[in-house]
């Protein structure tokens, strides 16, 4: 058993029957009353994101997880295939345990979080930053805009479109942030 002293981002807890990991929390101490949490957990199965106040001091079961390196493989009608980078094991995962399967890439090494008691796979996170080459984008024209943050839409090599800034252009090398899927910089090599 954990209390609300004990949170922290990324830990995974047992609330209402089900499995939600803690994205956000803040400690309140209002100057009348009593002192309570304020958290945003998301829940594992279906995705959903809840805002949710806990008083100061309550007990909370906390799920035990494990976090594994595995390789993305390739993905097919079975699912997304990943192989254990530990065991070599291979295992087929569901698409919609995967925050973001647009930006995988074959060989690519992302962390797989178990549930520690049962052995299930609960969520596949990529790494926070990839790089990829811009298959596609509509050539930027200098003056074609009155504000200085126009984007436009590009293709990377995986098939997911970015919005990225009118100086990028087909062939270049872009980092992109894989938690909200946007451009970061262009890429030098």
């Amino acid at each position: 058993m954990a209390t609300t002293a004990d949170f922290r981002n990324g830990m995974c807890i047992e609330y209402n029957g089900q499995l939600w990991f803690i994205v956000n929390f803040q400690h309140v101490k209002p100057g009348k009353g009593a002192a309570f949490v304020r958290t945003k957990l998301k829940n594992v199965s279906t995705g959903k994101v809840l805002e949710n106040t806990f008083n100061a001091g309550v007990k909370v079961t906390e799920a035990r997880v494990e976090r594994r390196p595995h390789q993305f493989l390739f993905n097919d009608d079975m699912g997304y295939h990943f192989m254990n980078m530990e065991s070599y094991e291979q295992t087929p995962l569901a698409k919609e345990i995967i925050d973001t399967p647009e930006l995988l890439a074959e060989g690519m090494e992302v962390e797989v979080v178990y549930h520690a008691d049962t052995e299930t796979a609960l969520m596949v996170n990529l790494p926070n930053f990839v790089s990829f080459e811009v298959t596609y984008t509509e050539p930027g024209v200098r003056g074609d805009t009155s504000s200085t943050n126009s984007l436009k839409p590009a293709t990377v090599e995986t098939g997911a479109t970015i919005m990225v800034p009118l100086f990028v252009n087909t062939g270049d090398k872009i980092k992109i942030d894989t938690r909200d899927s946007s451009y970061v910089e262009r890429v030098k090599e």
